[in-house]
């Protein structure tokens, strides 16, 4: 007969393997592309739908809230973007990058948003760049300087977000997606299913007129 220690002690090693297994899962989750998540999802691991949750919830609802400017309701279209990818995961063309499919979901219901609320993107950045060759040209300061500096960040948020008021809305994605996302020029041509000629070209012209914008501003 088993007593009551030894039982005890086996119960403790058997809960270490398993706790031991399950951080060993979680690291070997994080280390894998986001592709294989999607395949091992389709194969019925939960575990890899969430961990592609985690990498991209603080992305994708800090990009919805910059197109749409309501925090609540881009908290609603994040659930709705990753409701839509767990419902239609079958559908992913595997030759794609996930993420310029979960943006793709993601634009077209913030869009939709735009549309049914028959308003402009209010854009909201607490640090950005504007790149001419991609160099950058116009810096928000660093997050540690000092009061004066503070002061002057906040200004300067103000002017970058009413110069990108006055472009117009499908400028504004392409500028948001580029500048604050850093999406290459394929990936925003898959995004907003367009060609990479059109997506140069907006985005020349949103820089340029921003440019116009903030010149006498900042005199």
């Amino acid at each position: 007969m088993i007593g009551a220690g030894n039982l005890k002690l086996a119960y403790f090693h058997r809960s270490t393997r398993e706790g031991r297994a399950a951080i060993t899962r979680e690291v070997e989750l994080k280390e894998i592309a986001d592709e294989e998540l999607v395949s091992q999802f389709r194969d019925g691991r939960e575990r890899a739908f969430n961990e592609l949750m985690r990498r991209y919830n603080s992305r994708i609802i800090n990009y919805i809230y910059r197109i749409i400017g309501d925090r609540d309701r881009a908290e609603d279209l994040l659930q709705d973007t990753f409701v839509r990818v767990y419902r239609n995961i079958d559908r992913f063309d595997v030759e794609r990058k996930f993420s310029t499919w979960l943006y793709t979901i993601a634009t077209n219901l913030a869009k939709n948003e735009l549309r049914n609320k028959g308003r402009s993107p209010l854009l909201y950045f607490q640090n950005f760049f504007f790149r001419k060759s991609d160099q950058k040209m116009f810096e928000a300061v660093d997050g540690k300087a000092g009061p004066d500096d503070q002061v002057y960040r906040g200004e300067l948020e103000q002017i970058v977000t009413l110069a990108i008021e006055k472009l117009p809305p499908r400028h504004k994605l392409v500028f948001t997606l580029r500048e604050r996302e850093g999406k290459s020029y394929e990936e925003i041509s898959d995004i907003l299913d367009c060609n990479i000629g059109t997506v140069k070209s907006r985005l020349n012209r949103a820089r340029a007129r921003f440019a116009q914008i903030v010149e006498p501003m900042l005199k």
